[in-house]
Parts: structure tokens; C-alpha cells; sequence
């Protein structure tokens, strides 16, 4: 069968929007931090202004170039093409429902809440340091973590100086809160 006949490129479009589906809970909102919401925002502007116009431009000369099957410039930048439209169209659902919380206007500054610097240890005695951010934000292995990780979840609520519980697949650990920070407020 010709590949004319069969929508590959649809397929896997469909199946690549199934693995961007939400980590957010059912029912749950998106909050976000100004900075991320500033950089999805920036993200998204670069995407539509530079780099979509750019590959457009590349496509549009690489078909020009006449037989398009073997044209590898025509080939490539369609991929690229998709790519760029998908990632514009998560973004744009994502900052359409984005909740902007500002963590320096926590008036509990002594419990923990999203937005949150918090320094703790575990059962072991290592410190770790993580903030609390929202799920388009978070970046693990730079210490900030999600506000729906079971970390974040069990350091929630909790005050300087207190004990909670982590629950993970590999057993209960005690983590003990040493401090708790928040930005401060601007003038």
C-alpha cells in the first residue's frame, strides 16, 4: 500500500497529545509562580515569532526546490513544523488556565505553602533544600519541585521545626522541617 493512503503523521500526532496530558489532578488548578508564567509566556511568544516563522520560511524554500520525498530540508522541517504547533498549542491551554500565585504574598510565613523554600532532612540526616512550584515549573534535579509531589504534598502545611510523614513505594520516611522561606514582598 502507498504511504499516500495511510495517516501516519496523524497517528503519531494523536499519540504525542496523549503524552502531554495533564499530571494535574482531576479537578485541580493550575497554579503557577509569576516567573514561570513569565517564562511559559516567553516560550510561547519565541516559538510563534521566531523560530515558527523561521521554519515556515525553510520549508517554503526547501519545496521549491522541486521533489519533496527525498528532500531532506522539506522533510525535517515539517516534523519540526508539527513539533512547534503542538508545543504552541500545549502552551497556550496551559497559561490559559494558569492560576498566578505570588509566594511573597503569604501572609502564614512560618507553614508551609506553594511557593515555599523549604530546608529539610531526611531519616539520614542529608539536608535537602526544595521550593515548591507549580507543575509546568518544576525542575527536580534544581530543587524545585511540583506542588503535587509527595514530597511537596507531605512538607505542606507543616511548620519549622515539625516532623511529617513521606510515604513512598520503598516504605514511610520521617522528614524534619529546619526552615521555612519565602520571597520577599516587593515595594
Amino acid at each position: 500500500m502507498s504511504k499516500a493512503f495511510v495517516k501516519e503523521d496523524q497517528q503519531q500526532d494523536d499519540d504525542d497529545l496523549e503524552l502531554e496530558a495533564s499530571p494535574l489532578p482531576a479537578g485541580a488548578k493550575n497554579y503557577i509562580t509569576r516567573d514561570g508564567y513569565t517564562r511559559l509566556r516567553a516560550e510561547l511568544e519565541h516559538l510563534m515569532n521566531v523560530e515558527r516563522p523561521d521554519v515556515v520560511q525553510t520549508v517554503s524554500w526547501a519545496a521549491s526546490n522541486g521533489d519533496r520525498s527525498e528532500n531532506g530540508d522539506y522533510l525535517y522541517g515539517k516534523k519540526r513544523l508539527r513539533e512547534i504547533d503542538r508545543r504552541i498549542r500545549f502552551l497556550t491551554r496551559r497559561l490559559e488556565i494558569a492560576e498566578v500565585v505570588d509566594p511573597a504574598a503569604q501572609p502564614n510565613r512560618d507553614q508551609v505553602f506553594f511557593g515555599a523554600t523549604v530546608v529539610y532532612s531526611d531519616s539520614a540526616g542529608e539536608e535537602f533544600r526544595v521550593t515548591i512550584v507549580g507543575v509546568d515549573e518544576a525542575e527536580p534535579l534544581q530543587g524545585r519541585i511540583s506542588w503535587i509531589s509527595p514530597v511537596a504534598r507531605a512538607l505542606t502545611k507543616a511548620h519549622e521545626g515539625d516532623t511529617v510523614v513521606l510515604r513512598t513505594p520503598g516504605g514511610v520516611e520521617e522528614l524534619d522541617i529546619l526552615e521555612v522561606h519565602y520571597p520577599e514582598p516587593q515595594a
